[in-house]
């Protein structure tokens, strides 16, 4: 048995506004401003998206959901992600890790790392031990800095069984 491995990598930006919720990681974080975006705007739920479906080169999240389309206006990323994790199973393919950060001023990630880290598990059927969030801030420099948004990154490793495959020598 073998295996056929495939990487990819997700990066996206949202900005903050006052009055909104704050949604991050599936779980909404009590905070003055939440970020703005024409779904519920959860950039690591979209960062992760966007790494899975890279790496199963199936475009990016924006190709699937649109934000032209008024069917996603508002819509929880949670579900979003479930639909990603049914088009990579579909080719497939099952998640070996992710590794994702978070680049925010405030509020503070880390106490809700834990509780992201059990959504998203469950959310696409993983175990937690496979799901890494770390958090940083950019120490008050650009646009995160100033508190006027959230950036967040994210690399996946899935993976497909496969059968011996004889290979040409090279």
């Amino acid at each position: 048995m073998s295996f056929h491995i495939r990487t990819g990598f997700g990066y996206d930006v949202h900005q903050l506004q006052e009055g909104l919720d704050f949604w991050l990681g599936g779980i909404k974080i009590p905070h003055t401003h939440g970020a703005l975006g024409h779904s519920d705007a959860d950039v690591l739920i979209h960062v992760i998206c966007d790494a899975l479906l890279g790496a199963a080169n199936l475009r990016d999240i924006g190709f699937h959901f649109s934000d032209k389309d008024p069917k996603y206006k508002g819509i929880d990323s949670k579900i979003l992600l479930r639909e990603v994790m049914q088009l990579i199973r579909g080719k497939g393919y099952e998640v070996g890790n992710i590794d994702s950060t978070v680049c925010l001023q405030e509020p503070k990630v880390n106490p809700h790392i834990p509780a992201m880290k059990t959504c998203l598990a469950e959310v696409m059927g993983v175990a937690e031990e496979d799901v890494s969030i770390k958090a940083t801030t950019t120490e008050h420099l650009g646009f995160v800095g100033k508190k006027e948004g959230v950036a967040a990154f994210a690399t996946v490793l899935i993976f497909k069984k496969q059968g011996m495959i004889a290979r040409e020598p090279f």
